[in-house]
């Protein structure tokens, strides 16, 4: 029986952290992936028009992200727009299907709106192993 593992991620979702993250389990052993983008907004449109200003962002993530994943993974990845929120997103994920793992992918701490959130110890409470991803930061001195 394959491990299902279920990747959360929006604006790292192709990022090389996720892409070896994948390729590690992949090559551990019999391995299906299943990429839930949350339909997060960004500035105004939080408040504005939260339930959708999300959505396009999401799915050109989603678009973007699929092709490299499938590559790390060597094999077919499924996907998905979720919630906007993110433990929403992950709850809906994990009530509709069978996940042996989470793997989460933030940008930085000091930029990820989910890390403020506490996104991977929340995701904890669904009684799977989580995961964190951080993809590496350029190295450029701070502002």
């Amino acid at each position: 029986m394959p491990r299902r593992i279920l990747l959360v991620a929006n604006q790292t979702a192709a990022t090389p952290a996720l892409l070896e993250a994948v390729r590690a389990r992949a090559e551990a052993g019999d391995a299906q992936f299943h990429l839930v983008v949350p339909a997060t907004s960004h500035g105004l449109h939080r408040v504005v028009d939260p339930e959708d200003a999300g959505t396009p962002e999401a799915e050109r993530a989603l678009a973007a992200a699929l092709p490299v994943l499938e590559e790390a993974a060597g094999g077919a990845v499924t996907g998905e727009v979720g919630d906007g929120s993110p433990l929403t997103a992950i709850e809906d994920a994990v009530n509709a299907g069978a996940y042996d793992e989470i793997v989460i992918s933030t940008l930085p701490t000091r930029l990820s709106r989910w890390m403020k959130l506490d996104l991977p110890s929340k995701a904890k409470g669904f009684g799977l192993p989580v995961a964190h991803v951080v993809p590496d930061e350029p190295d450029e001195p701070d502002a």
